[in-house]
């Protein structure tokens, strides 16, 4: 098994929003905010290579909305998911399975492309998995959430035959396995990956960055904030003790980190890039 990080390009995103009940005060000194009260955010996506899978961790915001829709999000840096398959020798097409973490238009926009109005399947060749609980989620939205479920996003993977859904106990290939987490929304699911003898886990929006590893640093995008708190305190003290390297897909610095214990919380004992990690 290899693992290489797949960086989609970066948007903006309200601090406040963010970073919930904090302070500005206290959260812009980790993710700086522009006149506009505005962070920058990565879209990081994780590729899985295992013999003849090619399994991806979902694809950030895609290309087909128009320019209205990007204007609310101020995309930039150059870094593209194409750009980032090619760099690491790969095209769209060798993609086997496309895994989606949940269905919020900056985690599946890449999932399909549109050409003279028709949309289609950007990985044609890739099995799309999502799991039944979150797909009737984000099919028949609640309206806090309906602006996040773009239909055009979500829809034609179901048409066009290739969706398949994930079960909490399922092993995608041997060491892949994935938590199934409901304060963001509901059934996300958190890859963990048995990856050269430690655990690395794919955070999506559990822990959007390392500002998000103390336990009251929740955003106000989710749905049950007190169910979030509660599946940190639940997955932090086993990521300290096993020293989980948590991979972030949303921290524009920082890649990934391991955590440890204070008296009363938790705080980022290291961060590194995935590959520094690893060739160490």
């Amino acid at each position: 098994m290899k693992l290489h990080t797949i960086d989609t390009g970066l948007f903006k995103l309200d601090g406040g929003a963010m970073h919930g009940v904090v302070p500005k005060s206290m959260w812009t000194k980790k993710n700086p905010a522009d006149e506009n009260n505005m962070c920058s955010w990565a879209m990081r996506c994780l590729l899985v290579e295992d013999g003849n899978r090619l399994i991806l961790i979902d694809n950030g915001l895609g290309d087909k909305q128009d320019a209205k829709f990007f204007s609310y999000y101020f995309l930039h840096g150059d870094a593209t998911l194409q750009k980032s398959l090619r760099a690491k020798g790969f095209d769209v097409s060798d993609i086997t399975d496309v895994f989606l973490t949940h269905l919020h238009f900056d985690h599946c926009g890449g999932s399909i492309g549109k050409k003279d109005d028709k949309f289609y399947p950007v990985f044609q060749n890739a099995i799309y998995w999502s799991n039944e609980e979150h797909w009737a989620w984000a099919t028949k939205p609640n309206a806090r959430e309906r602006a996040s479920f773009l239909k055009e996003n979500i829809l034609p993977i179901q048409e066009s035959g290739q969706l398949k859904f994930f079960k909490e106990n399922d092993e995608l290939i041997p060491g892949f396995k994935a938590w199934f987490t409901h304060g963001h929304t509901g059934a996300m699911m958190l890859p963990h990956i048995e990856y050269q003898g430690k655990t690395v886990v794919f955070m999506a929006d559990l822990l959007p960055s390392v500002a998000h590893v103390p336990l009251p640093w929740i955003m106000a995008y989710d749905t049950r904030p007190l169910l979030t708190l509660s599946e940190k305190e639940t997955f932090l003290p086993k990521a300290a003790d096993n020293e989980f390297v948590l991979f972030f897909e949303h921290d524009y610095q920082n890649e990934c980190c391991t955590v440890s214990k204070t008296e009363n919380n938790f705080q980022v004992k290291e961060t590194f890039s995935l590959e520094q990690y690893f060739e160490k």
